[in-house]
């Protein structure tokens, strides 16, 4: 896909009366030289993927460090004796994200989402969503290519940790599940765009520090964060509220502040939680 902004989405739909998903996928055969159905296939499988990893996840499975496993299925009975603090969905969707990043971490079938590290933000809301209000998968399939957001993340930013930090990584998935779900909420191409502003913005700044280098510590936890904080800010656009930033300088602004960033502070293991005293404990012992 070539779109360079969100405004620049935002024209096109304007000018060719159009969904914002119509917008990406035509824009990407354009680009591409494929035919839009080959798209939509693809779209489709990879949803029909993320299904599959969360239908899969296997709670007795722990990663080789022993740093992350079970703890999905943990969220998910707490969740299910309707006592959690964020209601059912917000129960059901922590649990999926968890759920999805463990399985990364213990080496199973996934889908980044942009990233692997970032993986399971938005199909744990997207999933969640589906199974909850008997969406069509062919809306949620629409609704990934509203996704496609963290596309024009990549292109102005970045979505690598080791280049943005995990703002780069977990934000873009936020922003991208937010944008997502105010789709399917409204249809609404301002609400996407305010949603998806939201969801970045409150996560500026998000340093990645993988305890030992790996994936899995503060990283799996984060995925349960970024769904919720995708889920704020899609009720707070329902609600009317604005980012008073446009997304696309919501954009620039991450990938200026991750220019400024430490490198100890992009992935590489050293700085953050990484070098707090139980980190390089841990690491120590791995």
């Amino acid at each position: 896909m070539a779109f360079s902004s969100l405004a620049e989405i935002d024209s096109y739909m304007k000018e060719n009366t159009c969904e914002f998903w119509e917008a990406v996928i035509r824009e990407e055969a354009r680009d591409s030289q494929q035919p839009e159905m080959d798209i939509v296939n693809r779209m489709t499988q990879m949803y029909r993927a993320m299904k599959e990893a969360d239908e899969t996840y296997d709670d007795t499975l722990t990663s080789h460090s022993g740093l992350s496993g079970k703890n999905g299925k943990r969220m998910a009975d707490y969740a299910a004796t309707h006592k959690c603090m964020c209601g059912e969905f917000g129960g059901a969707v922590m649990a999926r994200a968890i759920k999805m990043a463990e399985s990364n971490a213990c080496m199973k079938r996934i889908v980044a989402a942009p990233t692997a590290g970032s993986c399971g933000v938005v199909p744990a809301i997207l999933i969640t969503y589906e199974r909850m209000t008997n969406t069509s998968e062919n809306d949620m399939v629409k609704a990934l290519f509203v996704a496609a957001i963290g596309d024009v993340i990549a292109r102005r930013a970045s979505i690598s940790g080791a280049r943005g930090g995990c703002q780069a990584e977990i934000g873009a998935s936020s922003a991208m599940a937010a944008g997502a779900l105010a789709w399917l909420k409204s249809g609404s191409s301002h609400l996407i765009i305010q949603a998806a502003a939201m969801a970045l913005k409150s996560l500026l700044g998000l340093v990645c520090d993988p305890v030992a280098g790996l994936v899995e510590v503060p990283c799996v936890k984060r995925n349960a964060s970024g769904a919720m904080n995708a889920l704020c800010a899609v009720d707070m656009a329902l609600a009317g509220i604005e980012s008073a930033i446009p997304v696309d300088e919501v954009i620039d602004a991450m990938r200026e502040i991750g220019d400024l960033m430490h490198k100890d502070l992009r992935e590489t293991g050293k700085g953050g939680l990484a070098a707090t005293a139980t980190g390089m404990a841990i690491a120590e012992q791995l």
